[in-house]
Protein backbone atom coordinates (compact mmCIF):
# COMPACT_ATOMS: atom_id res chain seq x y z
CA UNK A 1 0.00 0.00 0.00
CA UNK A 2 1.48 3.39 -1.16
CA UNK A 3 1.81 5.46 2.28
CA UNK A 4 3.20 9.36 2.99
CA UNK A 5 3.72 11.51 5.26
CA UNK A 6 1.48 15.27 6.35
CA UNK A 7 3.89 18.20 5.91
CA UNK A 8 1.78 20.92 6.21
CA UNK A 9 -2.14 21.76 6.98
CA UNK A 10 -4.11 24.67 5.42
CA UNK A 11 -7.90 25.65 6.37
CA UNK A 12 -9.16 28.36 3.08
CA UNK A 13 -11.51 30.16 5.55
CA UNK A 14 -12.57 32.51 3.28
CA UNK A 15 -12.42 32.51 -0.60
CA UNK A 16 -9.74 35.01 -2.06
CA UNK A 17 -7.93 35.48 0.62
CA UNK A 18 -4.55 33.13 2.16
CA UNK A 19 -5.06 29.91 3.54
CA UNK A 20 -3.96 29.58 6.75
CA UNK A 21 -1.14 27.40 7.88
CA UNK A 22 -1.97 25.23 11.25
CA UNK A 23 -0.71 22.08 12.91
CA UNK A 24 -3.55 20.15 13.10
CA UNK A 25 -7.27 20.08 11.61
CA UNK A 26 -10.36 18.74 12.54
CA UNK A 27 -11.89 16.32 10.16
CA UNK A 28 -15.50 16.06 10.33
CA UNK A 29 -17.71 13.27 8.45
CA UNK A 30 -19.52 14.38 5.40
CA UNK A 31 -18.53 17.65 5.44
CA UNK A 32 -14.73 18.52 5.34
CA UNK A 33 -12.42 20.30 7.76
CA UNK A 34 -14.09 22.33 10.42
CA UNK A 35 -13.72 25.94 9.54
CA UNK A 36 -12.75 25.36 5.79
CA UNK A 37 -14.98 27.34 3.26
CA UNK A 38 -15.05 23.76 1.59
CA UNK A 39 -17.09 22.36 4.33
CA UNK A 40 -20.36 22.00 3.82
CA UNK A 41 -23.25 19.64 3.36
CA UNK A 42 -23.57 17.83 0.09
CA UNK A 43 -20.35 19.27 -1.03
CA UNK A 44 -18.25 16.41 -2.28
CA UNK A 45 -14.72 18.79 -3.17
CA UNK A 46 -14.92 18.85 0.70
CA UNK A 47 -10.11 18.17 0.93
CA UNK A 48 -7.46 19.24 -1.92
CA UNK A 49 -4.31 16.76 -1.18
CA UNK A 50 -1.09 18.03 -3.09
CA UNK A 51 2.39 16.28 -3.71
CA UNK A 52 4.78 18.40 -2.02
CA UNK A 53 7.39 17.22 -4.82
CA UNK A 54 4.88 19.07 -7.50
CA UNK A 55 4.69 22.05 -5.44
CA UNK A 56 8.64 22.39 -4.93
CA UNK A 57 9.27 21.47 -8.54
CA UNK A 58 6.43 24.62 -9.18
CA UNK A 59 8.72 26.84 -6.76
CA UNK A 60 5.68 27.15 -5.01
CA UNK A 61 5.13 27.29 -0.88
CA UNK A 62 2.72 24.75 0.81
CA UNK A 63 -0.60 26.36 0.84
CA UNK A 64 -0.51 28.24 -1.90
CA UNK A 65 -2.50 26.30 -4.46
CA UNK A 66 -4.77 26.39 -1.88
CA UNK A 67 -4.86 22.65 -0.58
CA UNK A 68 -5.63 21.39 2.57
CA UNK A 69 -3.14 18.74 3.23
CA UNK A 70 0.31 18.61 1.40
CA UNK A 71 2.44 15.69 1.56
CA UNK A 72 5.35 13.78 0.76
CA UNK A 73 6.42 10.12 -0.50
CA UNK A 74 2.95 9.70 -1.86
CA UNK A 75 2.10 9.97 -5.74
CA UNK A 76 -1.45 12.04 -5.54
CA UNK A 77 -1.51 11.41 -8.99
CA UNK A 78 -1.93 7.87 -8.95
CA UNK A 79 -5.05 7.72 -7.01
CA UNK A 80 -8.23 7.31 -8.67
CA UNK A 81 -11.55 8.11 -7.83
CA UNK A 82 -13.15 5.74 -5.50
CA UNK A 83 -9.62 5.10 -4.00
CA UNK A 84 -9.96 5.02 0.16
CA UNK A 85 -7.14 6.52 2.23
CA UNK A 86 -6.42 6.74 5.79
CA UNK A 87 -4.81 9.00 8.19
CA UNK A 88 -3.50 8.02 11.27
CA UNK A 89 -5.37 4.95 12.87
CA UNK A 90 -8.79 5.92 12.08
CA UNK A 91 -9.62 8.89 9.46
CA UNK A 92 -10.85 8.00 6.00
CA UNK A 93 -11.29 9.69 3.01
CA UNK A 94 -11.95 8.51 -0.73
CA UNK A 95 -10.77 10.19 -3.48
CA UNK A 96 -13.70 11.85 -5.84
CA UNK A 97 -11.50 13.70 -8.49
CA UNK A 98 -8.66 15.36 -9.68
CA UNK A 99 -8.77 18.83 -9.03
CA UNK A 100 -8.11 20.63 -12.42
CA UNK A 101 -5.71 23.69 -12.95
CA UNK A 102 -7.90 26.54 -13.61
CA UNK A 103 -7.37 30.46 -14.25
CA UNK A 104 -7.03 30.89 -10.54
CA UNK A 105 -3.23 29.30 -10.89
CA UNK A 106 -2.30 32.05 -13.80
CA UNK A 107 -3.45 34.55 -10.97
CA UNK A 108 -0.16 33.02 -8.99
CA UNK A 109 1.75 33.14 -11.97
CA UNK A 110 1.81 33.55 -15.62
CA UNK A 111 1.49 30.07 -17.08
CA UNK A 112 1.20 27.74 -13.51
CA UNK A 113 -1.86 26.19 -14.94
CA UNK A 114 -0.41 24.74 -17.87
CA UNK A 115 2.36 23.72 -15.57
CA UNK A 116 0.78 22.23 -13.01
CA UNK A 117 -2.02 20.63 -15.49
CA UNK A 118 -2.69 17.10 -14.36
CA UNK A 119 -0.71 17.41 -10.95
CA UNK A 120 -3.47 20.13 -8.86
CA UNK A 121 -4.01 17.20 -6.72
CA UNK A 122 -6.74 15.06 -6.00
CA UNK A 123 -10.09 15.85 -4.08
CA UNK A 124 -11.64 13.97 -1.85
CA UNK A 125 -14.54 13.80 1.06
CA UNK A 126 -14.11 12.76 4.99
CA UNK A 127 -15.89 9.22 5.71
CA UNK A 128 -14.65 9.16 8.93
CA UNK A 129 -13.50 12.25 10.78
CA UNK A 130 -11.36 12.97 13.57
CA UNK A 131 -7.83 14.97 14.31
CA UNK A 132 -4.92 15.70 11.62
CA UNK A 133 -1.52 16.83 12.42
CA UNK A 134 1.34 17.50 10.39
CA UNK A 135 3.86 13.95 10.93
CA UNK A 136 0.30 11.85 10.64
CA UNK A 137 1.58 9.39 7.63
CA UNK A 138 -1.24 8.49 5.10
CA UNK A 139 -1.96 5.26 3.47
CA UNK A 140 -4.01 4.34 0.10
CA UNK A 141 -5.90 1.64 0.81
Amino acid sequence: MPQGTITNLHIARVKGTPSDPVQEANAISGLGLEGDRSAYEGNLRQVLFVDKEILDGAGLAPGQVKENITVTGLNVAEIKPGQVFTIGDSITLEAVGDCEACSKMDAIRLGLKDQLQGKRGMLAKVINGGSIKIGDSITVV
